[in-house]
């Protein structure tokens, strides 16, 4: 191991040379093959290289698309960036289920997002609190010029709160600052908007003579847990309808879904794995279309744990004789801004879903969510999830154990009603190999 000084400062060549001397031992075809995932475009390379610091070459994530989407009686197809077997066609099976009955409806519940300035003052609070409406004001006032075009748009700042802290931090505020950012995502807007509202509140108190106290900025910054920025997803029909599943009959579907959804309320341990399957649906959509799974993720586990402990983001009832499956999902997503405009892929993923707007994407990310969801516990009510899911495995085994096409042919008629497990496939294909090593 070496320490290095100035890497960030080497060109890509040199980074590479130093990594592959440092831990590849000079090893020539590791240089060949980080080379080989080079965008062979020169122009398209140096805008991915221009994302992010200290990058060496592309990590190929597989790109896929999952059709027949029915939204609000639209059909959409959905582009799916993810690297985990059999996401991809849970989706698909989904859509294509509940394109017969109806399709997913949805519905924006609010667009507001939150930044914070965060604070201490030690002057009188109470005073501070009676003077706020005044501040307020000149906030936004002086505000303006950062965000008059965001105003023009229709968005821009809704409003501005003291929020006391100090029963947690002696001394201890918050400016909780509420926006709507239109189709942007906003970070940078909110977090722009924030630093001049920080520094202008310092400058106000300064020279306020009722306010002998004096303000210690600790940070200005956007929040990702974003509660009144909600789409909602769902699918209801008759539950007759939903059909049957082998022996398992459309009403004992449907108690089991509701019942499965219902432990997914009440148990985190098993919440965690169910909302976790939600984001393998909506991260895919995410990261195809430019935007922060990573925010987002983040918001969704804290909105499901709002009430005091962490429970499934989707919901189920039988009421009257119909089965309503629904998510409500915080999403701070933007269609413009980002990598919406630079990520060729990206520009795709958007015209695939015709252009959206900030809105419609949250109705469709929401739905992927919800698609996931349901394919999910519809497997695992009744085949069980093994079946589907280590069958798309199978692949990733077979092709780990280097199997020919051949081999692979003969795998999946195999397994057609046997268990998949690595162990279960290297030992067939030993037996394959060897019958037909024999047959020579």
């Amino acid at each position: 191991m070496k320490k290095i000084e100035g890497y960030s400062k080497l060109s890509k060549e040199q980074k590479i040379d130093w990594l592959v001397d440092t831990y590849f031992n000079n090893d020539e075809s590791v240089k060949n093959e980080l080379i080989s995932y080079w965008h062979n475009d020169a122009k398209t390379q140096q805008t991915f290289d221009e994302f992010a610091e200290n990058t060496l070459t592309n990590m190929y994530t597989p790109f896929g698309i999952a059709p027949n989407f029915l939204i609000n009686n639209k059909l959409y197809s959905l582009p799916m960036a993810i690297e985990e077997s059999s996401v991809v066609a849970a989706m698909s099976k989904a859509a294509k289920y509940w394109l017969d009955r109806g399709g997913f409806k949805t519905e924006i519940l609010g667009t507001t997002k939150i930044g914070q300035v965060h604070f201490k003052y030690d002057g009188d609070h109470q005073k501070l609190k009676a003077l706020f409406p005044e501040i307020k004001k000149e906030l936004i006032e002086n505000g303006k010029y950062i965000t008059i075009n965001m105003d023009a748009r229709g968005g821009g700042v809704l409003d501005v709160e003291l929020i006391d802290m100090t029963e947690f931090e002696a001394n201890y505020f918050q400016l909780k600052v509420s926006f709507d950012t239109c189709d942007s995502m906003g970070a940078n807007f909110i977090n722009t908007v924030l630093e001049e509202y920080a520094n202008t509140l310092k400058d106000i108190v300064a020279r306020n003579e009722n306010l002998e106290g004096k303000v210690y900025i600790i940070m200005s910054i956007v929040s990702n847990y974003t509660p009144n920025c909600v789409a909602r997803a769902w699918v209801e029909c008759k539950v007759e309808e939903l059909g049957s599943f082998g022996e398992i009959s459309a009403q004992e579907f449907a108690e089991k879904m509701r019942t499965a959804v219902r432990i997914a309320e009440v148990d985190p341990h098993r919440a965690t794995t169910h909302n976790k399957g939600i984001y393998n649906g909506v991260d895919a959509v995410i990261i195809a279309t430019g935007n922060d799974f990573r925010a987002v993720e983040a918001c969704g586990h804290t909105y499901a744990a709002r009430n005091g402990r962490y429970a499934s983001l989707t919901h189920c009832t039988i009421e009257n004789g119909v089965f309503k499956f629904w998510i409500d999902l915080p999403l701070a997503v933007g269609t413009i801004g980002g990598l919406t405009q630079l990520h060729p892929l990206v520009k795709r993923s958007l015209q695939i879903l015709e252009n959206p707007n900030a809105k419609e994407l949250m109705q469709i990310c929401a739905v992927a969510g919800l698609a996931q969801n349901f394919a999910a516990l519809q497997a695992m009510t009744t085949v069980g999830i093994q079946q589907g899911h280590m069958k798309m495995h199978l692949l990733n085994i077979l092709n780990h154990l280097e199997a020919t096409d051949e081999e692979k042919k003969y795998a999946l008629e195999y397994f057609k009603d046997k268990i998949v497990s690595f162990t279960t496939t290297r030992v067939m294909l030993e037996q394959y190999r060897s019958a037909k090593k024999e047959v020579k």
